[in-house]
């Protein structure tokens, strides 16, 4: 059964078939909220949220487009609610108790990575917002210049060029701030 034909009958309904829907889309929902985040918990439950408000909004969807970068769309913009959230609490936790504005990773990030890709990370968490949005979607989720577009409601020319953009900064960052990165590294 094709995607929209699972589009048509979930919207009239049919729990199975937006069962699969979900079970089609929930990882890639998943990993972007995750990269975006940083915290397994959190992006499990924005992944989450991302399908009940999918489910809610099913009837007004294009169901002419591809599901998944809607999908992803939804994902992003709670992902930054969540984000700005946690960000003005802890704001309003370094003014009360004057904590390091320098947060450690946390221990499922560091568990068990390279040295190299926590650096990598952590290059990638020195870009903007849309930056990481360009890089994350591209090459961590390996959506297509025109998925990205989709996903982002941008054209594709737009995406090469801010993917071009993120790339020339996260280059600097690099260079700036991890200049070891690309060089043998003990694990």
């Amino acid at each position: 059964m094709s995607e929209h034909e699972l589009i048509q009958r979930a919207r009239q309904g049919d729990q199975a078939a937006w069962e699969r829907l979900v079970r089609l889309h929930q990882e890639p929902a998943f990993r972007l909220a995750y990269l975006m985040l940083g915290d397994a918990d959190a992006a499990d439950d924005v992944a989450q949220e991302t399908f009940i408000r999918a489910f809610r909004a099913l009837d007004r969807f294009d169901a002419s487009r591809p599901l998944r970068p809607w999908l992803l769309r939804i994902t992003t913009n709670l992902a930054y609610n969540q984000r700005r959230a946690v960000g003005r609490y802890l704001a309003v936790l370094r003014r009360i108790f004057a904590d390091d504005p320098h947060p450690a990773p946390s221990a499922d990030a560091a568990a068990g990575s390279t040295w190299e890709a926590q650096a990598i990370w952590q290059a990638i968490r020195h870009l903007s917002h849309a930056d990481q949005e360009i890089i994350y979607l591209h090459y961590f989720l390996e959506l297509s210049v025109v998925e990205t577009a989709e996903t982002l409601g941008v054209a594709p020319g737009t995406v090469k060029s801010r993917r071009h953009r993120a790339l020339e900064r996260l280059r600097e960052i690099v260079a700036r701030e991890f200049p070891g990165l690309g060089e043998e590294h003990p694990a």
